[in-house]
């Protein structure tokens, strides 16, 4: 399906899926899983509607915080979902990233991330960014250790270059679910000129006629990077 205007790169704040467990009187983990089945949805709409690029923020530096029952949970569902995805997302030409810190994460998740790109580098369809346990705070301090060690000076081009998401663009939308106006720490530098889509679903609920509303809405905005209207309808392709 092509839509008028399609983001090469949609991020999406994945919120809300505890809520919608306990909405259910459901246990917390039963959202998350839920929100696997929502993600496989959405990935699978991405990559029919052209977009290039999809990230979605799985698992924050800050949700070490959450309880211990629900971290321990969330680790399960993601070594269950890599075992169980991988083969599909490779046959669907679905290339995986994991961006984030792999401090505190078991070996036997480390090394499933691992396998996981490893079995899907040959694909180019669509990018799939799973930032996990990330922050964009986290992602501009590691940038900037890395230049200093190599001894680079910390410009715009050279942080550019070092961050985790460096081999995509910046996205062009940014969706966030389950009602917060907020990015929580969520690609803070990559966002600068995004645009901003906030969504009352919770994430579990956050279908494709949805992700088709605001991929309609983000080709209602003017996007001038700085510039002024009447510089943008100039240098604008007409069309014939």
């Amino acid at each position: 399906m092509a839509l008028p205007v399609t983001p090469k790169h949609i991020a999406i704040v994945m919120d809300g899926n505890g809520r919608w467990a306990s909405k259910r009187f459901m246990p917390r983990i039963a959202g998350h899983k839920q929100g696997v089945d929502a993600l496989k949805v959405i990935v699978s709409a991405c990559a029919q509607r052209g977009v290039q690029v999809l990230t979605v923020f799985a698992f924050s530096s800050e949700n070490w915080n959450r309880p211990a029952d629900e971290v321990s949970g969330l680790m399960d569902i993601l070594a269950l979902a890599l075992g169980r995805e991988v083969p599909q997302l490779r046959k669907d030409g679905v290339r995986l990233h994991f961006v984030g810190s792999r401090d505190g994460l078991s070996q036997r998740v480390t090394r499933g991330l691992t396998e996981a790109q490893a079995a899907t580098v040959s694909n180019s369809r669509l990018i799939l960014n799973v930032c996990f346990n990330y922050g964009g705070r986290w992602d501009i301090a590691q940038a900037a250790t890395k230049l200093a060690a190599a001894g680079q000076a910390p410009t715009e081009v050279a942080l550019n270059g070092a961050l985790a998401l460096s081999h995509c663009p910046d996205p062009d939308l940014i969706i966030r679910t389950g009602g917060e106006m907020r990015i929580s720490n969520f690609l803070l530098w990559q966002a600068a000129y995004s645009e901003l889509y906030f969504s009352d679903l919770l994430w579990p609920d956050f279908d494709v006629a949805a992700l088709d509303a605001a991929i309609t809405w983000f080709g209602s905005r003017e996007r001038r990077f700085g510039k002024t209207s009447e510089q943008i309808a100039t240098t604008s392709p007409t069309l014939s």
